[in-house]
């Protein structure tokens, strides 16, 4: 029947010759020809029997192969192009931090120290040369985003997204200041004496004395002070704001020297700036897409420069802004850069406004330096590419490869000769940077 199958096993004593005869009720309907003396000795249900080839088939079909063994063993498998080692031109890898890297700096008295701030809430002083660590800087409460050498290299400055700053002595290692702000937008050192400035989320410029903490401060409208430069005559600074405006401040009078606002300020918040070798001029960078050139001297903007209006190459959305992330001034030449958001590197003469050169990443640039004495600027991308390029003919000079995440930050040491960065992988690296002229 459809239940259940039988084979009988039966002896023949006669010759095939006799007739048929029915079976009995043991076998449940299923006519069975029985001829002669023949009789049924056994019966065999096939389902005791040992399973044969299709029946194991049939139960392989209800097995979950997904839970069979271990299901993580296939990804020791590589394929041959997953095989081949990754690019690295990196000539060491520091590795101490357990998260992102945000902010690197180098000693302006030697270059040959680093100081890296990361998402594990702490700073490493460490030696460029052989990665050895000379200073663990602890005690943070949130992610350090500002790490950065005094002007003689004898004092480091760390300062987490929480606002607590530490200032700590290099040769004893020891920490000799600190002070609790609001959230800090940016840390920075006077360029001759041992002052520290910080802009915070309030809209206010904390300037201190260290190690005695002194302290000053320059109050404005309720807004971010969202970047902030010493000018090289160490008597001013110059603070942009979220609101777009600009600040020229007089650091002994504690007094707005020029305020450039309304119709002559950017439209949106200021996101970087930079000043030419003798403080004359201040470029500025915002998220309306625009940079403004202005004069120190009379606070006049004396230049405008916008790629494509400032809207983002390719964007779906016309009035999303494609804003600038990093300004710079090229020392020997009468040239500016400008690193857009959407992987554009601008390069003008600021003296007729004239764009010279367009050089596009393959992702948004996050930040970019010139060298000091020649017309080479550096860009680090969201691709994790460090790049240098010749602003005379705007053609890439060399590029260099090694993190597996975005350069969050790069620095280059005064003789262009190498360079330090650092990145979303949890590394900072040091590239040595050869040139055919060097």
């Amino acid at each position: 029947n459809d239940y259940q199958k039988f084979i009988y096993i039966y002896f023949c004593t006669a010759p095939p010759a006799c007739g048929p005869q029915s079976m009995d009720n043991n076998t449940q309907g299923n006519a069975i020809e029985l001829h002669g003396d023949e009789e049924i000795v056994e019966v065999i249900d096939l389902n005791e029997m040992e399973p044969g080839p299709d029946d194991l088939a049939d139960d392989l079909e209800d097995v979950d192969f997904e839970d069979a063994g271990n299901a993580d063993d296939d990804e020791g498998w590589e394929t041959e192009d997953e095989m081949e080692a990754e690019q690295d031109d990196s000539e060491l890898t520091f590795s101490k931090h357990t998260g992102s890297v945000f902010c690197v700096s180098l000693d302006p008295a030697t270059n040959s120290m680093a100081v890296t701030g990361g998402e594990d809430d702490k700073a490493y002083v460490w030696r460029v040369s052989d990665g050895e660590v000379l200073l663990e800087c602890t005690g943070h409460k949130d992610s350090v985003t500002c790490a950065l050498f005094s002007h003689d290299s004898s004092m480091v400055a760390t300062g987490d997204m929480s606002g607590m700053i530490k200032v700590w002595k290099v040769d004893t290692k020891e920490e000799i200041w600190s002070f609790e702000v609001g959230d800090l937008e940016w840390l920075e050192w006077h360029p001759c004496a041992p002052v520290l400035l910080a802009g915070t989320d309030d809209g206010n410029v904390w300037m201190w004395k260290i190690p005695s903490g002194d302290c000053k401060t320059f109050q404005s409208s309720a807004c971010q002070a969202t970047s902030g430069k010493v000018l090289p005559d160490g008597k001013r600074a110059v603070v942009g704001y979220e609101d777009g405006t600009v600040r020229v401040w007089d650091l002994k009078q504690g007094n707005a020297i020029h305020v450039i606002k309304g119709r002559d300020a950017h439209q949106g918040a200021l996101t970087c700036l930079a000043c030419n070798k003798d403080g004359s001029l201040v470029l500025t960078g915002s998220v309306d897409g625009c940079a403004k050139l202005i004069n120190t001297a009379t606070g006049k903007v004396v230049g405008v420069f916008s790629v494509e209006d400032g809207k983002a190459k390719g964007s779906p959305d016309k009035e999303e802004s494609n804003s600038v992330e990093s300004v710079g001034f090229c020392n020997i030449l009468p040239l500016v850069a400008l690193a857009y958001l959407d992987g554009t590197l601008a390069i003008y003469d600021f003296s007729t406004q004239v764009l010279r050169h367009r050089c596009q990443h393959e992702a948004g640039i996050v930040h970019l330096q010139w060298e000091e004495s020649s017309s080479v600027v550096s860009t680090c991308c969201l691709d994790g590419a460090l790049r240098l390029w010749d602003a005379r003919s705007g053609s890439l000079v060399c590029e260099y490869r090694g993190h597996t995440a975005e350069i969050l930050n790069f620095t280059i040491n005064r003789e262009a000769s190498l360079a330090v960065t650092a990145s979303g992988d949890n590394q900072a690296k040091v590239f040595c940077l050869q040139r055919p002229d060097r």
